[in-house]
């Protein structure tokens, strides 16, 4: 088991596609793509990049803990009940269990992201 891991931010290998569920697309038509690249032996915690094209969709975290800093590209995350908060490429955030909320993808984004589940 190494015990270093370098996230590569421009993965040569093929990313894995996804769209959003139709019950949480809001507007546009974004797409998803994943490039994981960690997980741990029990499967809890998982490393990588994602990226998206812009749309907007409902954000639902669940039990799930994400750290996101942002290669690229500009999101604004508006948590249920709250204010709108633009993030765009060199900013960091966590979105912890139970987060609900709407995010926008304004300028295609690509993401490293660490959950914890």
């Amino acid at each position: 088991m190494a015990f270093l891991k370098t996230i590569e931010q421009n993965p040569t290998f093929e990313p894995k596609h996804a769209e959003p569920l139709p019950e949480r697309l809001i507007s546009g038509n974004p797409k998803f793509k994943s490039w994981p690249q960690d997980m741990d032996k029990d499967g809890r915690v998982d490393t990588g990049v994602w990226e998206a094209t812009p749309g907007v969709t409902h954000s639902i975290k669940g039990e799930v803990y994400e750290f996101c800093y942002l290669l690229s590209g500009k999101i604004e995350l508006t948590p249920k009940d709250g204010e709108p908060v633009i993030y765009s490429a060199g900013d960091s955030f966590v979105l912890k269990p139970g987060w609900v909320g709407v995010w926008k993808t304004i300028e295609t984004v690509r993401k490293i992201y660490v959950t914890v589940t």
